[in-house]
């Protein structure tokens, strides 16, 4: 199957309650242990691409990653997505060069601009076969080129989806219900509570458009004590509680964006083995552990959190 657009697995997620999982990729393993994931469990999935990813592997080689595994993988279907692509020409390079979906990030500037450059990008994805993303609200947390203290961002304001939705013609809505990015994401101490009553109000506004959440890694506990263990200092590492993703996904999420999970399970495994084989200097090794730690936390993603799993 060839790399696809998310038109009708977003359609199918809203239908069915269930949420697809976006995982950002870095490199091969990534990329492995997410799509050996999604195979088995038969889930579609979104392999997504950030501006700190694109510097590091360059994207051709993304690119070229993600061909590989959707020829390995024939029967699964895989977006390859361009994750806040921070203006017009990222986005136009990216759909020029092979993603089949794009996000525009301009939720930190003026409402009028955002509606300008996100309608920009639509009018040209759609005139190549690309779908688009945008942005409504913004996230506190830091996340390769995304940055936000935490007095300045704001919850989405449900009176203005329809008008943005309306004049930019995009094909999904990332909002700001409480995620946040990376894995410092809450004060010790604080229980994060989404604002469901937030989603549930531009869900009325908006039925039957798809709806996406950023920040939603959960960083798992036992990941951070394998680290910590392991020679790492990682200190209130606090993430988003997966029973409430859960719910989100039953309502009008349809794709729900996970990357310092995997992040987590990549460097867990590669800092374990360096301590139990000091002998060991072959990537293959280190980084074979770091890839099923990996394949297992997108397993879990699936079948616990998304419901996604035996949707193909």
């Amino acid at each position: 199957m060839p790399i696809v657009t998310s038109t009708e697995l977003f359609k199918k997620a809203y239908d069915g309650g269930y949420a697809i999982g976006a995982f950002n990729i870095n490199n091969m393993e990534i990329v492995q242990g997410i799509t050996d994931a999604a195979a088995e469990l038969k889930s579609p999935v979104i392999l997504q691409a950030s501006q700190g990813a694109r510097k590091y592997a360059n994207s051709v080689y993304l690119v070229k990653l993600v061909e590989a595994a959707s020829e390995l993988h024939p029967e699964l279907p895989i977006v390859l997505h361009l994750d806040h692509g921070a203006d017009f020409e990222t986005c136009k390079d990216c759909i020029d060069n092979g993603f089949t979906s794009v996000m525009i990030d301009y939720s930190g500037h003026p409402f009028a601009e955002n509606i300008e450059v996100s309608r920009k990008v639509a009018e040209y994805a759609h005139a190549h076969g690309v779908v688009v993303e945008a942005e409504l609200g913004t996230l506190a947390g830091q996340e390769d080129a995304v940055s936000v203290e935490a007095d300045k961002a704001f919850y989405t304001h449900p009176e203005e989806v329809e008008e943005f939705v309306e004049k930019t013609g995009v094909d999904s809505l990332a909002i700001a219900i409480g995620t946040s990015h990376g894995a410092y994401k809450f004060k010790p101490g604080t229980k994060p509570q989404l604002r469901l009553d937030i989603l549930d109000e531009v869900a009325k506004r908006l039925p039957g458009f798809p709806i996406v959440l950023h920040g939603s890694s959960s960083v798992p506990q036992e990941y951070v004590k394998i680290i910590n263990e392991n020679g790492g200092k990682l200190v209130d590492a606090i993430g988003v509680p997966e029973d409430q993703l859960r719910e989100a996904a039953r309502r009008a999420v349809c794709k729900i964006n996970i990357d310092s999970d995997l992040r987590l399970g990549m460097t867990a495994g590669i800092r374990k083995h360096f301590v139990e084989h000091p002998d060991h200097f072959d990537p293959r090794q280190y980084l074979g552990d770091g890839r099923a730690n990996v394949k297992a936390i997108v397993e879990h993603k699936i079948k616990d959190v998304l419901g996604s799993d035996n949707k193909i």
